[in-house]
């Protein structure tokens, strides 16, 4: 199994964009009345992150069958290294106060093609 740079530079060479992104994924550790408790600090440090343009996207997960809220949420953040990573992640609210969980992985980004431009605190969504 290849080493994460050396995937990423092959992956460069192969004309991919190979662009690193941190994927957490975040489970719920207490019941929904205490999260909601905190959700405000969390949403306040998600536009925080949002503005000085390190939160890429973030939104919950829904259960296996896609019709149920099953309390897990995605975040993904543009970070230096997978250390400012974590640290993002541990400085969210929902995770610094216990009410959360999380795994973090890095995630290469390769191939597709978006194109429009979001400020999803702000219920904006310019499609190109």
């Amino acid at each position: 199994m290849p080493l994460w740079n050396e995937y990423k530079e092959t992956a460069r060479e192969r004309g991919a964009l190979a662009f690193e992104l941190f994927v957490v994924e975040s489970t719920p550790a207490v019941a929904p009345d205490i999260m909601k408790e905190v959700l405000p600090r969390h949403l306040a440090y998600q536009m925080e992150m949002e503005a000085a343009g390190k939160l890429f996207l973030a939104g919950p997960l829904s259960d296996d069958t896609g019709e149920q809220m099953q309390g897990s949420g995605l975040i993904i953040y543009r970070a230096e290294s997978m250390q400012q990573a974590v640290d993002l992640a541990n400085q969210d609210p929902m995770h610094s106060e216990g009410c959360r969980t999380f795994k973090l992985r890095k995630w290469l980004v390769n191939e597709g093609s978006p194109s429009f431009e979001t400020r999803l605190s702000q219920k904006q969504v310019i499609l190109k």
